[in-house]
């Protein structure tokens, strides 16, 4: 069934490549069947298209650092807990926030 899901994403994708919702969608997808290098380029797309699109900052964080790139993940949390704070989304800032605590115990 995800399989079609995904393909079923990918479909719309392509008619609306700015939505990002289904750019969203389509990362998260090509992440649970380890397409990681799409996920990536998609979710950097979502950042593209709207920066205050706050899901994208703890999933692209994620990607960076499972794939050994310690500093982007540091640098991603920091950016998503800025506009965190700017959009007032205590809850999403405290959840980057303890990503990036993970990586980063000065911060």
């Amino acid at each position: 069934m995800s399989k079609d899901r995904l393909k079923m994403i990918e479909d719309m994708l392509s008619k609306n490549p700015t939505d990002t919702f289904l750019n969203y969608a389509a990362a998260l997808e090509c992440k649970k069947f380890g397409k990681v290098e799409r996920a990536q380029k998609l979710l950097e797309n979502i950042k593209s298209i709207d920066a205050k699109y706050l899901a994208v900052y703890y999933q692209l964080g994620k990607i960076y650092e499972d794939h050994g790139d310690r500093e982007k993940a540091i640098d991603i949390y920091k950016e998503g807990i800025k506009i965190a704070k700017e959009l007032d989304d205590g809850r999403t800032q405290g959840e980057l926030a303890e990503a990036l605590l993970m990586l980063d115990e000065d911060w």
